[in-house]
């Protein structure tokens, strides 16, 4: 079974012996393969065709032209669905709260300061230990909440370096 929202309207879709269902009703439809990505669709006497764009397996979401109509649709497998209803969403579990020392060490160079939206990958910190210097990145997205630490200080290994918001 999988879950996902076309047009702000939640959609459940499974797959049984008799054929897809939509939202617990049967979905009869006639389907046509006209290349690789592009289908025409019949569908209760109306007429598609849909273009698939990018399917992005590891963000479990698809990309389609419907109809001339470009839809993001996310999709939501049982685990997604599971580990939702035990409120442990993958949306909330990929959150980035702080950045800790990954080893004993000095600052010796500080990126960034509060307020500022850094990507994935950014340097933040150069952090030095055992004679060698390692810059630390930024784990997501994020905005800087506070910073935890200054250049020249010695910070200990799991030591909160900075916040994100």
């Amino acid at each position: 079974m999988y879950q996902t929202t076309l047009n702000d309207q939640p959609i459940q879709i499974d797959f049984t012996a008799s054929g897809p269902t939509v939202n617990g009703e049967i979905f009869a439809w006639d389907l046509v393969r006209l290349t690789d990505r592009t289908f025409h669709i019949l569908h209760q006497n109306q007429s598609f065709t849909a273009e698939l764009l990018e399917l992005n397996t590891a963000e479990k979401t698809v990309s389609l032209r419907i109809n001339g109509t470009i839809h993001n649709v996310p999709l939501k497998d049982r685990f997604d669905l599971l580990l939702e209803k035990m409120g442990m969403s993958s949306a909330a579990s990929a959150k980035v709260n702080d950045l800790k020392a990954p080893m004993p060490g000095m600052i010796v160079g500080v990126s960034v300061q509060a307020g500022d939206a850094v990507s994935k990958g950014d340097s933040l910190f150069i952090l030095e230990a055992m004679k060698m210097e390692n810059v630390l990145k930024a784990p997501a997205d994020a905005t800087v909440k506070s910073i935890r630490t200054t250049q020249g200080d010695r910070v200990e290994k799991g030591q909160v370096l900075i916040e994100f918001s």
